[in-house]
């Protein structure tokens, strides 16, 4: 293995993260704020899409979830690759080739060619979003983790909401006549500037030498694909044959998956999915929790945005504003998530999923009584409410996920966290969204009935999640020993860190 200092960079202070620390992150947190953005900002695009390149349903489909599925396929594997190759290098590789995939989407002459670069810009975004968080793992201490994926969560926020206004704003401008393709266009300038600034402030790491796992990345990325491909394109392709089958057939690719990782191990290999993460059992109950929490964030996000523009007949540029407020909250909750969980502990993100569960039940109340005679601005109040309660419990949970290991582990305890939060979102939408077609009927008539009704599943998740951070705090950490120095205020030498065992 590699010493330390060239693995993770230049010494710093055990007890603190420095000032280029913080620069580090600025820079790194980029690629999440771009991600998010372009998760959302397709959404408001749809309908002009379908006019001007004369796109189906089934392509347009594939416009915005193909996206989605091959980000997250790929975030295991680009965790992995940060590890062996070095968190800069993937990190600049994968925004490069953001910007490039960015620029053949707004050059793309037919909906095949769009597809392909919004299959390609899922996969730069798979390489270069785990390497924020591992490079929190790996350079700031435990203590102040919280802090720095509280900032991860805000920037997230605003990247979503960001998709949606600035969708909205550049399709009313149709700048230089572009329309759509400024969508897509807006990135390259943006993205050119963070491959430069990251490759100023992200620090030089050389990587830990990692032996990589091609057989485990493909069956990984595989397994994941016969998940994430029905449950995205399922309901707009009104669930063919090959859905059910792609389904039945992913149950022994995971345990096939699983069985190699272990066996690779077993042989004193370094696999893709370290099955030693799944013996950590505060990090897998709490990742356990982020999925429960995705499952209905992403549906929510889903099927709020249906209510507003279907339901309430808002405009994009409407429903976007009616988000603004929720979005505001989101980013101040995630800003405080970290500092107040510092000082006043699990009692911060509890109350966070108290105000989701009081938001939304205001939300089913409201949407009960009034029905479709409402109109968007008089969501704000409950929406107000979620927002800060999803700042409060989110970043929480990822924080103290990650302070259960070691930097050693970060690539892939930062890829399996990211996958479970991608994979879990898709989830949501497919299952939730399908119900909400369901119950809102033709021309979603009842989408306010069925925005009410898939609201109180969303409640039992949100409580559940907080159930297992509850459960988490009970298990005793066992924290590699560099963080059990710092957790004292200690200092290990070079040396002994070289030494630090993998769990």
């Amino acid at each position: 293995m590699t010493n330390v200092n060239a693995q993770y960079g230049a010494p710093r202070p055990a007890d603190r993260p420095t000032p280029r620390d913080w620069r580090m992150l600025a820079a790194a947190l980029t690629a999440t704020f771009m991600a998010s953005f372009d998760l959302f900002i397709v959404n408001v695009a749809t309908e002009t899409l379908r006019a001007d390149l004369g796109a189906s349903d089934a392509e347009l489909g594939l416009v915005v979830s193909g996206y989605a599925f091959t980000y997250a396929a790929g975030l295991v594997t680009g965790g992995r690759l940060g590890d062996r190759y070095g968190y800069r290098r993937i990190f600049v590789t994968g925004m490069a080739f953001f910007t490039f995939a960015s620029l053949l989407c707004g050059l793309a002459q037919s909906p095949a060619l769009l597809v392909l670069g919004r299959l390609a810009q899922g996969l730069a975004a798979a390489a270069m979003v785990p390497q924020v968080l591992s490079l929190v793992t790996a350079r700031f201490p435990a203590a102040h983790r919280g802090r720095a994926t509280a900032w991860h969560g805000a920037v997230s926020g605003m990247g979503a909401i960001a998709g949606q206004l600035v969708g909205g704003v550049l399709l009313e401008a149709d700048i230089l006549g572009l329309g759509w393709r400024m969508v897509f266009l807006v990135n390259v300038p943006v993205g050119a500037a963070a491959c430069v600034l990251a490759g100023r402030l992200l620090p030089r790491m050389a990587g830990a030498q990692h032996r990589f796992d091609p057989v485990g990345a493909t069956a990984v990325t595989l397994t994941l694909a016969l998940i994430l491909a029905p449950l995205s394109l399922g309901r707009d392709e009104g669930w063919p044959v090959w859905t059910w089958v792609c389904l039945a057939a992913s149950a022994p690719a995971v345990w096939l998956t699983l069985r190699w990782q272990k066996t690779l191990r077993a042989r004193g290999g370094e696999p893709v999915l370290d099955p030693s993460l799944f013996r950590n059992r505060p990090y897998t109950t709490l990742v356990g929790a982020v999925g429960l929490f995705q499952l209905y964030f992403g549906a929510y996000m889903f099927t709020l945005a249906l209510l507003l523009q279907a339901g309430l007949d808002a405009s994009p540029l409407a429903a976007a504003l009616a988000f603004l407020p929720q979005a505001v909250l989101y980013s101040i909750g995630s800003l405080l998530s970290g500092r107040l969980t510092a000082r006043h502990g699990a009692v911060v993100p509890q109350a966070g999923g108290a105000l989701i569960i009081l938001g939304l039940g205001f939300l089913a109340a409201q949407l009960a009584v009034t029905g479709d005679r409402m109109e968007a601005v008089d969501l704000i109040p409950s929406l107000v409410l979620v927002g800060l309660g999803n700042g409060l419990l989110l970043p929480a949970l990822m924080g103290t996920a990650l302070s259960h290991v070691g930097p050693r582990e970060a690539g892939a305890a930062s890829g399996a966290l990211n996958t479970v939060q991608q994979s879990a979102s898709a989830v949501g939408v497919a299952l939730f969204g399908t119900f909400f077609f369901s119950v809102a009927g033709p021309a979603l008539r009842e989408a306010h009935t069925a925005m009410a009704t898939v609201t109180l599943a969303f409640i039992a998740l949100t409580a559940a999640s907080v159930v297992l951070l509850r459960t988490s705090r009970a298990k005793t950490p066992v924290l590699p020993r560099m963080e059990a120095a710092t957790a004292s205020g200690g200092e290990m030498s070079a040396g002994n860190q070289n030494d630090m065992p993998s769990r």
